[in-house]
């Protein structure tokens, strides 16, 4: 064997022992104590994410090769006291653990930081002492993707918001129940900077992501339109066509009280029968006419 190749082992063996020693004074007891106990959770566990990367081969960082330990911290204390779950220092990442959210969530931030959750700090959910546990199960591959605490991402919403749920059953409605676009299609759930967790920095321009030819630049513009689309629609589901807020022609006579269209629902009204107003004014998001001022062409 070559000096430098003994010198070199020597190094490695000194350094490993340099580790072990630090981890024990700090009180990681390593994954191989945990699973003594704890086989139940590990037969789930193995098959996460997080299993396959916190290893000593995989692990992006010095915290991750702690396994178990990464999330729950040092658990030298809890085996010293036989297991007992009020051991000191030891976390709980769970959901009825609301007193515990922010040490929670610091936990998981440590590794999920930056991109998607940039604004968890002071979002809604944060601040309602929401902890990544109340929508994500760490121990538990439930759902296909992102660990989360249930099948799909809209029953994990749904659990919270019930009537976004009970719209998603309406006639007209967008494609979540049918897996074309998920929550988080119009929604960052980890925070934005736009009101109700939109993506985009405005309600229009998350609608613009799909429905590009309503963007415009028109040479006549709706101001309803231009403003906001939740003027006429509702976002996640109706029971009219289109979404709409209401049926027509009362939905544009709550701008227009007055013109032609003075009877609404009248058996013997010509300007309500069929599409109602948009039988005559058919390009209402917008018209680019130079006769299109009533948005007629």
């Amino acid at each position: 064997m070559s000096t430098i190749l003994l010198l070199y082992l020597l190094f490695t063996a000194a350094d490993a022992s340099a580790q072990e020693e630090k981890a024990a004074a700090e009180g990681y007891v390593g994954d191989e104590v945990c699973a003594a106990c704890h086989q139940d959770l590990l037969a789930h566990y193995e098959k996460t994410p997080h299993a396959k990367v916190f290893t000593s081969k995989n692990a992006r960082t010095p915290l991750m090769q702690r396994g178990c330990e990464a999330c729950h911290g040092p658990g030298a204390a809890h085996v010293q006291a036989g297991g007992a779950k009020g051991a000191k220092g030891l976390l709980h990442l769970r959901a009825d653990r609301t007193e515990e959210s922010a040490k929670q969530n610091a936990a998981c931030l440590s590794c999920h930081k930056g991109d998607e959750r940039l604004y968890w700090h002071g979002s809604t959910h944060e601040s309602l002492d929401l902890s990544c546990s109340s929508c994500h199960t760490v121990m538990q591959a439930v759902s296909r993707a992102g660990l989360l605490s249930a099948r799909t991402e809209m029953e994990t919403c749904s659990s919270c918001h019930l009537i976004a749920r009970s719209q998603q059953f309406q006639n007209y409605h967008m494609p979540v129940r049918e897996g074309k676009m998920s929550c988080g299609s119009c929604h960052n759930a980890h925070g934005t900077i736009a009101d109700k967790l939109i993506s985009d920095h405005t309600i229009n321009d998350n609608c613009y992501r799909c429905h590009a030819e309503k963007r415009g630049p028109f040479l006549w513009e709706h101001a309803p339109v231009y403003e906001n689309c939740l003027n006429c629609h509702q976002p996640h589901g109706s029971p009219r066509a289109a979404m709409l807020k209401l049926s027509l022609p009362r939905l544009c006579q709550q701008c227009h009280p007055s013109g032609h269209a003075g009877s609404p629902r009248a058996p013997d009204d010509r300007f309500v029968i069929g599409s109602s107003c948009l039988q005559c004014h058919p390009n209402i998001h917008g018209s680019n006419h130079p006769s299109g001022n009533r948005f007629q062409r």
